[in-house]
């Protein structure tokens, strides 16, 4: 059969339109491509043929509240390989195995991998030394990056505090946990392209993003202070052998934490070296324990608060013992104190007489003021594994329970708890929420991106009954048992504590924890200051004896480095035989030198320079000493 002309036409104009449809479509799916996801596929192949560099930010520095740097960064390179771009496995394995300390089969079989990208465990954080002698091999498909590791350069100092990060620069205690988000920032690279056979490609070009370090963490911390606690606290280890101390120091004003300590301690560049339960345990805010006698001051605030007690008109006898519910509940002085007043009860920190308080105030009462001033609940501080503490169950109250209680005993507590408590009783009667990071600030422009400010809980006695708890606790330094903290030229008070340690559920015998909570200057505080030794060896486990002295040297120099002046408006401290002969430092600045031979004082003078006349001394006068101490005198021409 014939086709015709005509047909063979129509074929050929429809064979034509459907091919020319054809490449149409085939045209705008290539321009389709091509303009529209020619970005996306090309970053999309980017990726396939890239290779990330990690740039590790540095993390933020923990600073104290003058700006002293106490957990810094210090640059340590980390290894990288890319194993197809090693030609020779063998020979590179060994090269890193020398340089590294690392076993070679373990380097073989790293480079040998199908990874695009591995690190070696002991290429991580080396020394720079290790770096240069690895740059110098001039190894091809090794890569150093930069990275840094966390440095404290003060070693053990507030190390419970602190916290340490590890190998990641990740925070894993204290402060470095706490403020992990903020201090850790975000990693950076440095992007390079490799084909498929794992060969950089030259022709284009690295990228670079950097990174952005962590803000920096300013502590409320004051590292003159905290130095003087760990010297103290390194002091007394070093006298009793104790079983462990704390120390707190803080702003009865405000809840600033000053200094906190605890031994034992740990380095914590170094925590891999000891147990766990020593650098994973915060004592000051961890441990809990029966107070002693520094919990009088809650009952004594509580007493003056409903005006069940004056002082120094009301009398109390004290026999040395007292039967409460059937129980006999005894005084510390065998025989007891006598007749005394109740401020010779606070002073002598006479069981009996703060059991007379406690039936005074009856058991709601009691224990409303105690549940007010923060026992039995978190204070709120911004550090981890915070204790509550306990107490008794107020329907399980009894009449011994009731009295066990007020002069301390059968409740447990926290020492920042009692550090909390205290500061609310002679600031005025505010209780503040205690906390230790102050700012957080941008390391680049200097600003301040966090502030914390002081945070008033609740009132919890008037500033007239605080003014009395103060004056009574003033005494107790000055006059009673709280006397080896006297500090000459300073108002001290405070309170002793001696509780004795309970096991399975018995107390045990010789064994207990002594303490001592003070405060200065005593008209208007500037800092509490409290200190728990547990168990202190080879001495009389009082608190009076062992943890009084203790806290009064801490006041000495904390008060002198805050610029708090001493003043002679002190209570006379009452002086027993074994107390130092202290005296006055007469005014020697413009003596002759040959009249000093015939003053009338029982010093040891320490001279520098040369002249007929003195013109500074040191310390100036008016100041006291013991008696025989040695003091400075500069010789010269005319007196300063």
């Amino acid at each position: 059969m014939r086709v015709s002309n005509v047909t063979v036409r129509k074929r050929l104009i429809a064979a034509l339109i459907g091919g020319l449809l054809v490449f149409f479509v085939i045209d705008v799916r290539l321009g389709y491509v091509q303009f529209l996801l020619g970005n996306s596929l090309t970053e999309r192949a980017k990726d396939l043929w890239s290779r990330n560099l990690p740039f590790e930010p540095k993390r933020g520095e923990i600073l104290d509240r003058n700006g002293v740097a106490l957990a810094t960064n210090i640059s340590a390179p980390t290894v990288y390989a890319v194993p197809r771009q090693i030609k020779d496995p063998a020979g590179t394995s060994e090269k890193l195995a020398t340089v590294l300390g690392m076993d070679r089969q373990k380097a073989y079989k790293l480079l040998t991998s199908p990874e695009s990208m591995v690190k070696f465990p002991e290429g991580r954080k080396i020394s720079h030394e290790k770096a240069k002698s690895l740059r110098a091999l001039g190894m091809k498909g090794i890569y150093i990056a930069e990275d840094s590791k966390r440095h404290y350069p003060f070693g053990k100092y507030l190390s419970h505090v602190l916290g340490f990060a590890g190998i990641d620069n990740q925070g894993l205690m204290g402060i470095e946990l706490s403020y992990d988000k903020e201090l850790k920032g975000e990693k950076g690279y440095v992007k390079f392209y490799a084909d498929a056979k794992g060969k950089r490609m030259e022709n284009m070009a690295d990228d670079y993003k950097a990174p952005k370090d962590g803000l920096d963490l300013k502590l409320t911390i004051d590292s003159k202070i905290q130095t003087i606690v760990e010297r103290e606290l390194d002091n007394a280890e070093a006298a009793y052998n104790p079983d462990g101390i704390i120390a707190i120091a803080m702003n009865p004003k405000t809840g600033e934490i000053l200094a906190m300590s605890s031994r034992p301690t740990f380095d914590p560049a170094k925590f891999k070296d000891v147990p766990q339960e020593i650098y994973n345990r915060n004592l000051p805010v961890w441990s809990t324990y029966e107070p002693g006698s520094t919990f009088k001051i809650i009952t004594l605030a509580a007493a003056l608060e409903e005006k069940k007690v004056d002082l120094l008109n009301d009398h109390f006898y004290d026999s040395g013992s007292v039967e409460v519910g059937g129980a006999r509940l005894h005084c510390w002085k065998r025989g007891g104190h006598g007749s005394e007043t109740f401020l010779e009860v606070v002073q002598n920190s006479c069981n009996p007489g703060f059991i007379e308080l406690g039936e005074r105030l009856g058991k709601e009462k009691l224990f409303s003021y105690i549940k007010n001033f923060g026992f039995g609940s978190k204070t709120g501080i911004d550090l981890q594994g915070e204790g509550r503490g306990i107490l008794f169950n107020l329907d399980r109250v009894g009449p011994v329970e009731q009295a066990t209680t007020a002069f301390g005993q059968g409740v447990s507590v926290t020492p920042i708890q009692q550090v909390a408590a205290v500061s609310a009783a002679v600031n005025g009667g505010t209780l503040y929420t205690p906390y230790i990071a102050k700012e957080l600030i941008d390391p680049k422009t200097g600003k301040t991106v966090m502030k914390k400010t002081p945070v008033k809980k609740r009132k919890v006695i008037s500033e007239d009954t605080s003014a009395k708890v103060r004056q009574a606790l003033e005494s107790v330094v000055a006059q009673g048992t709280g006397g080896k903290a006297f500090v000459e030229g300073y108002r001290v008070g405070g309170k002793t504590g001696t509780a004795q340690k309970v096991k399975n559920g018995r107390y045990m015998e010789g064994n207990y924890i002594v303490s001592f909570i003070g405060f200065a200057p005593a008209d208007d505080p500037q800092i509490v200051v409290y200190t728990a030794v547990d168990n202190p060896k080879g001495t009389v486990q009082f608190g009076g004896t062992v943890a009084a002295p203790i806290v009064g040297k801490i006041m000495n120099d904390s008060l002198r480095s805050m610029g708090v002046k001493p003043r002679k408006d002190q209570i006379d401290k009452k002086v027993n035989w074994l107390d130092p002969v202290m005296v006055e430092l007469p005014n020697l600045k413009g003596m002759k030198v040959k009249d000093l031979q015939s003053q009338p004082f029982n010093i040891n003078l320490d001279v520098s320079g040369s002249g007929p006349k003195v013109i500074k001394q040191s310390p100036p006068p008016g100041t006291k000493v013991k008696e025989g101490s040695t003091i400075r005198i500069y010789l010269g021409e005319k007196a300063e």
